[in-house]
């Protein structure tokens, strides 16, 4: 793709933002960055400002839209994740014809032959552990990897660097809402329930982006048997000929499946005995984390969450795609149980306290991922920390399902009052304590308020616990309302509970 003399404008210059405008530069591009924030990045900015990046550092309307896209005269608009169809400047983009993309397009667009071959993976929950274990496989079975998405580097820096063999791709329903050209070696659509309908308007839309996943794919895709939606999307997309579908089971494997038999997983898709007999790729223990070795071995795999063994067998999977040998794939899955990093703010144990487990599970942002954390638990009672940003989603159905589980609930953030409302509906003798961010409007901004709403919410829950119990952080909400991000909530959590366990003699 030629982008010389081009004029690209970059919508939002987080993270992203600046990764693509980079590229682009580099490309001799003529580049528009477009942030009313910007100011506010200036030290991340002065080396792209230094070569030629122009930005505009201001919101528009829809009538300033128009005035701006017929000045400058973009050719190209890439958006940002966090940019919504219905921002102005997307808005009017779109009635002008010019061409919106996500990262992702543009990174397809500008990849070489000799670039790394793509394995997708999305899903309202998941994407990231699965990306991990795929990443961590696909490494020790020797072959050049790297996980790109949400975590480290960019995916367009990666998709650009032609030492690598794979790219194990991270995509959010965002991303692939103007992602239209993609043809991934193999996909992976993890599972679906509605989430961010604030930002596609609908669950019809949500569904209808993560759809893209399958589209173009060229060899295998791989849906969850337990979640119907994922095969229907499936059946409907529009793959590349002779692609082939692969479920995943958490139950005995049938032909065309991956599965688990007696605590190992098992191959009945790419065995070519498949008709006829199953062959091993891993066991359960090997995704047992070293920490758990004082802990009775039966125990021990009791204590995996089922979402982290099917998140194994999906990365399972991918490798099995790539052509990595099923012999080479329980040692990445060892590998992966190995890395504490791999399993942050998702399941979680972060400390323990008069026989009180405290549990970080802040990724789960949405119902769907709150209910996994609930069937994981290793105690059948919890006092769980709740709230946040609900983007749009209906949190009563959770509630019902795993109020039967609850000794307490802790609510913060912005939908505590909803949430309230919906617990006394479902079980009105329940205690419920509400944390309200009014009361720590002395605290400075640095971090200090945040970490004292969390503070207050673990001691609050550590009140309520029985011995036995678990304190669950599983907000089903976004972050953002009062954290920087789901990351900076579970650091706060896990450092709240460990400062209250060592305060008290307890151990981690």
């Amino acid at each position: 793709m030629k982008l010389e003399n081009k004029v690209v404008a970059v919508a939002g210059l987080g993270v992203t933002g600046r990764a693509v405008s980079d590229v682009l530069l580099a490309r001799g591009a003529h580049v528009l960055g477009v942030d009313a924030a910007a100011e506010s990045k200036n030290e991340d900015l002065a080396a792209l400002l230094e070569r030629g990046l122009e930005v505009t550092a201001r919101d528009f309307d829809i009538a300033a839209a128009r005035e701006w896209l017929t000045e400058k005269a973009p050719e190209l608009v890439v958006a940002s994740p966090g940019w919504r169809p219905t921002t102005p400047l997307l808005q009017a983009a779109r009635a002008s014809q010019i061409p919106i993309w996500s990262e992702a397009e543009l990174a397809w667009h500008l990849r070489s032959a000799r670039g790394p071959q793509w394995l997708a993976v999305t899903g309202t929950n998941g994407k990231t552990t699965v990306v991990r274990l795929l990443e961590a496989i696909l490494t020790a079975a020797g072959r050049s990897a790297q996980a790109v998405g949400n975590i480290g580097e960019p995916l367009i820096t990666a998709a650009l660097n032609d030492d690598l063999e794979f790219l194990a791709v991270e995509l959010s329903s965002f991303q692939l809402h103007h992602t239209f050209t993609m043809a991934p070696l193999a996909s992976a659509l993890l599972n679906i329930a509605p989430d961010h309908l604030d930002w596609h308007g609908s669950y019809a839309k949500y569904r209808a982006a993560k759809a893209k996943i399958f589209e173009r794919t060229r060899q295998v895709c791989l849906y969850n048997t337990a979640d119907f939606a994922t095969e229907e999307i499936l059946r409907a997309a529009d793959v590349a000929p002779g692609a082939r579908a692969v479920g995943i089971t958490l139950a005995i494997p049938t032909l065309g499946t991956l599965g688990i038999v007696e605590g190992h997983l098992y191959d009945r898709a790419f065995n070519p005995q498949r008709r006829t007999s199953a062959q091993e790729i891993g066991a359960l223990g090997d995704l047992v984390p070293p920490a758990s070795a004082g802990t009775r071995p039966e125990a021990a795999l009791r204590q995996l969450p089922a979402h982290l063994v099917e998140d194994a067998l999906f990365a399972a999977g991918l490798a099995l795609a790539a052509g990595i040998e099923p012999a080479e794939i329980a040692a990445g899955l060892r590998a992966f149980s190995q890395n504490p990093s791999g399993r942050q703010h998702r399941g979680e144990r972060v400390a323990v306290h008069n026989d009180v487990a405290f549990v970080n599970n802040s990724k789960a942002t949405n119902p769907h991922a709150a209910q996994a954390a609930f069937s994981g638990l290793p105690s059948r009672s919890a006092v769980w920390i709740a709230g946040g940003a609900s983007k749009g989603a209906n949190l009563e159905d959770l509630v019902a399902q795993v109020s039967p589980q609850l000794r307490a609930v802790v609510l913060i953030g912005r939908q505590r009052a909803q949430l309230s409302q919906i617990l006394a509906r479902h079980a009105p003798d329940l205690p419920v304590i509400e944390i309200d961010e009014a009361q720590n409007k002395g605290v400075d901004q640095n971090g200090a308020r945040a970490a004292a709403i969390m503070d207050r919410a673990v001691r609050a829950a550590q009140q309520l616990a029985h011995p036995s119990d678990t304190v669950l952080l599983a907000p089903a909400c976004a972050s953002q309302d009062q954290f920087d991000s789901y990351v900076q909530r579970g650091e706060l959590f896990s450092a709240a509970a460990q400062k209250l366990a060592a305060e008290e003699g307890g151990a981690n």
